[in-house]
């Protein structure tokens, strides 16, 4: 599969009004601070990563179908795993179950390495297509996520967009010391967004809040049920 490439230009985004209303609203009236990740969700033109037909309502506070029975997490989700993440201009992160492409799109316009691994193949494909065409640089497999990109690895940060029912390991060796994972962990309707960091001596965990994500499919979903650590 041909991976994205940032283009020389980005054209003009419409809906500027629609994406200050939703940073406003959505983010800043919550608790989104940094100013980073402001501007990325700012910039980022939400209604490219949505069908058509739902791109009227593309910037509304709540996740919407992609197809392939999975969705777009709901702004103010996307903007806290970034901002729980701690991405620094020039670092190397993956994000898994990259789906649209919409948080790997933010992500690069944070000035991150990023690279994406989506288990849907159609998905992939388009992933690629729709950020080199809006001019994100990204690299993006079809592939399952649950064991990483470890050609890529170390990374700065890992987010992940579909919840397991226990923490991949593979993922936590692939971060680098003072790096940080981000995902949902838990079963369907149960889940708690979680914040695992690297240290040299071994990993910390911080339960954040309850979400609910799509399960992650491939090799987590063969892995026995387990309570988050």
């Amino acid at each position: 599969m041909p991976e994205s490439s940032p283009s020389s230009e980005r054209p003009p985004f419409a809906r500027v009004e629609e994406r200050e209303r939703m940073v406003s609203t959505q983010l800043e009236a919550r608790d989104i601070v940094a100013p980073r990740v402001l501007a990325a969700m700012r910039e980022v033109p939400r209604h490219e990563f949505v069908p058509a037909d739902l791109q009227a309502i593309a910037y509304r506070d709540g996740p919407l179908p992609i197809g392939h029975e999975v969705t777009i997490s709901q702004p103010y989700i996307v903007a806290l795993m970034t901002q729980l993440a701690e991405v620094e201009p020039g670092q190397r992160v993956l994000d898994v179950g990259t789906g649209s492409g919409y948080q790997a799109a933010v992500l690069s316009a944070m000035g991150a390495e990023v690279y994406g691994i989506e288990i849907i193949e159609p998905l992939a494909a388009s992933a690629v297509a729709r950020l080199e065409r809006l001019g994100y640089a990204a690299t993006i497999r079809h592939g399952d996520g649950y064991r990483g990109w470890p050609e890529h690895a170390p990374f700065a940060a890992i987010v992940l967009a579909a919840a397991p029912t226990q923490i991949p390991e593979p993922l936590i060796e692939q971060l680098q010391v003072g790096g940080r994972l981000v995902l949902p962990v838990g079963p369907r309707y149960l889940q708690d967004l979680v914040v695992v960091t690297r240290s040299a001596h071994g990993w910390q965990q911080q339960r954040v809040t309850p979400v609910a994500f799509v399960a992650m499919t491939g090799e987590a979903a063969q892995r026995p049920p387990t309570m988050a650590r």
